[in-house]
């Protein structure tokens, strides 16, 4: 299994990692989501914008996610992730994944190790490859 991502620019002229997916709104329908892929985030995060977007009920509990910005607030939700495979089949994540509420606290939903730990990840700027891979797939370099 393959989903393949691609390199970005994002806000301030940076190029970052990203895998597009879609999380479920409140009235079944899907709502894309590009996702940063960080190696370093320890779980899933939707930025305040998706959530909004979302229109999902959270949980009561209000928890602080601290990371290279410092510490901001999010809540919890409950809803699937569907991301597409290379050969165009969606798989589900479904879990509760942390949404951010200040939207200066993160400007782009963020694609953690919940998620990651079960793939091999490639974040390869040289070779213009964002991908992660399971068993049966291989990383090949081709030379141009």
């Amino acid at each position: 299994m393959r989903f393949d991502g691609a390199w970005r620019v994002c806000d301030g002229g940076v190029v970052r990692p990203v895998l597009r997916g879609e999380a479920m709104k409140a009235d079944g329908a899907w709502h894309q989501v590009t996702f940063l892929v960080d190696s370093g985030a320890d779980r899933t995060v939707f930025s305040a914008d998706v959530f909004r977007g979302l229109g999902l009920k959270h949980a009561a509990a209000i928890q602080e996610l601290e990371g290279v910005g410092g510490k901001a607030e999010s809540v919890i939700v409950d809803t699937p992730i569907r991301l597409m495979r290379e050969d165009g089949t969606n798989v589900l994540f479904r879990a509760q994944f942390a949404a951010f509420t200040d939207p200066a606290a993160l400007d782009m939903s963020v694609l953690g190790r919940d998620i990651t730990n079960l793939f091999a990840v490639i974040v390869d700027r040289p070779q213009d490859v964002v991908c992660l891979l399971t068993a049966k797939h291989r990383y090949l370099v081709v030379e141009q």
